[in-house]
């Protein structure tokens, strides 16, 4: 199996001073070529000589042992834990016999020792690697040494194996096969992790994947659908490239078309811009692109210029709107988009706050009343006013008029003449009735009363009524009906007709 690079020199790092001590003994016991004669470093064998030489020196045997005690120590690491290199530099302070003594017999018991703390030091790896070292310790030295050399390697890359199956199972992209099927791997040993990482994975993302892009399709725009449907078509890699890149591609492009469809729909849309944007969608993803990105402020920028043009044209235009827009027109477009966008709403809310304040001055009650509500409010209620609101209360106005008038109009003519005579300060006299409540033009009407008091003297007077439009006043019979005045005008022109008999009567 092969190792990750990392993890390999990671491990090779930490071990290095196992795997790089041969001992002497065994670099002996090694088969050499024929003809070729190596260092016999045994602690009982007499030297090695080759054909015709003479025979090995003991000084130059303590050579060789100091050579390879000081090789050992500087590939031995200086740390506390480090047996051999502590008793590497031990020996190396002593004679020969203290070197050969360290060779044959010191080193691979210091070994044994640093293989022993080396393992549990892995200890804090991963699952695997910790089971292995366990395994390992109990099993002896030779475990051990089997252990650092490959084990913890086959070890390593169970966990490192492990740890990818839980990321993939952690990734909120993984669909539901890849879910589950990584989960039943993890309940598993080495064999079932590393079958789902080489075969499994792939068949279920593939699967997973087109999945996604079956509900993509269901809920996408129609540059979306299109690119779905074709990568579906296409087999596995089409649509694992649709789901990295291809979809959001098409989503920019239904968003695209999107926004010069919201341009067609909005009524306030100059017809430059609406042209120029039917065209494009007839066209491809470019040109709605290209629309968007160059012709569209450029139309844009005409059609405010036409809509400032109809703002100074307009009759109902106030001479400040006017002044605004014809500075605006001797400016940029961005001038002319500001004036739209910002001053010319500004300069109507006040035009239209002054001519509410006007109504409320001037017009009928209930305008009046709903006009001063309006004033209370913000620039939406004086527009509500304007737009519906002015119209009902001039029609509450209306109506309380005509109930006020009536619904027709007439003329009243009358002539009437009584003589009375008031005794003790009190008399009679005759009176022109209306019938209460009537409402229309009177004119004409004259009146003569004359009396003759008690104690001398005779009061003659003449009445003319005003010609108007409204209630006429009460003459005395407030609260009666037409017929009850009638009868009380009769009886007034009946008793003026006795006294005046009677005095005749007296005269003669």
């Amino acid at each position: 199996m092969k190792l990750p690079r990392v993890s390999a020199v990671v491990a090779a790092a930490v071990l290095a001073p196992a795997v790089l001590f041969p001992s002497t003994a065994s670099a002996s016991d090694t088969p050499k070529p024929t003809g070729v004669s190596g260092p016999d470093t045994g602690s009982d064998s007499a030297p090695d000589t080759a054909p015709g030489t003479a025979p090995t020196t003991t000084d130059d045997q303590a050579r060789r042992d100091r050579a390879e005690v000081e090789r050992i120590l500087a590939q031995s690491p200086d740390e506390s834990w480090c047996w051999v290199h502590q008793g590497a530099a031990k020996a190396l302070k002593g004679g020969p016999a203290e070197l050969r003594h360290f060779l044959d017999v010191e080193l691979p018991r210091l070994r044994a020792d640093d293989n022993r703390v080396l393992t549990a030091r892995l200890f804090n790896s991963g699952p695997a690697v910790h089971a292995a070292a366990a395994a390992a310790l109990d099993a002896g030295d030779d475990a051990i040494a089997e252990f650092l050399k490959t084990g913890q390697y086959v070890a390593r890359a169970e966990d490192d194996a492990r740890a990818e199956v839980e990321r993939i199972l952690a990734d909120p992209q993984s669909g539901v096969g890849v879910r589950e099927a990584a989960e039943k791997a993890l309940k598993g040993g080495a064999a079932e992790v590393r079958h789902f990482l080489d075969v499994e994975l792939a068949e279920q993302r593939a699967v997973d994947n087109q999945v996604k892009a079956s509900q993509i399709y269901a809920v996408g725009g129609p540059a979306v659908q299109k690119a779905a449907k074709a990568a579906l078509r296409a087999g596995d890699e089409a649509v694992a490239e649709f789901l990295r890149t291809g979809q959001y591609v098409a989503r920019a492009e239904d968003e695209d078309r999107a926004k010069v469809e919201a341009l067609v729909a909005d009524p306030a849309t100059g017809r430059g811009v609406r042209e120029g944007a039917e065209k494009a969608l007839k066209g491809g993803a470019a040109e709605v692109r290209h629309f968007l990105d160059v012709e569209l402020p450029r139309l844009r920028a005409e059609d405010n210029r036409v809509e400032v043009l109809r703002v100074i044209a307009d009759k109902e235009t106030s001479p400040r709107v006017y002044d605004a827009a014809q500075k605006a027109m001797d400016g940029t477009a961005e001038d002319v988009q500001h004036f739209l966008s910002v001053t010319l709403p500004a300069l109507r809310a006040g035009d239209n706050r002054l001519k509410v304040s006007q109504l409320a001055e001037s017009g009928g009650p209930a305008v009046r009343k709903a006009a001063l509500e309006a004033l209370e409010g913000d620039d939406a209620a004086i527009t509500a006013f304007l737009t519906e609101g002015l119209a009902k209360a001039r029609a509450e106005d209306e109506a309380a008029a005509k109930a006020a008038t009536g619904t027709g109009a007439g003329t009243t003519t009358g002539t009437g003449t009584g003589t009375g005579t008031t005794a003790g300060g009190s008399g009679q006299q005759s009176q022109n009735v209306q019938q209460a409540g009537l409402t229309g033009t009177t004119s004409g009407s004259t009146g003569t009363t004359s009396g003759t008091r008690t104690g001398g003297g005779t009061t003659t007077g003449a009445h003319t009524s005003a010609t108007g439009t409204g209630v006429l006043a009460a003459t005395g019979t407030e609260g009666l009906g037409w017929e009850a005045g009638g009868a009380a005008a009769a009886l007034a022109a009946g008793a003026a007709l006795v006294v005046a008999a009677r005095r005749r009567s007296t005269e003669s």
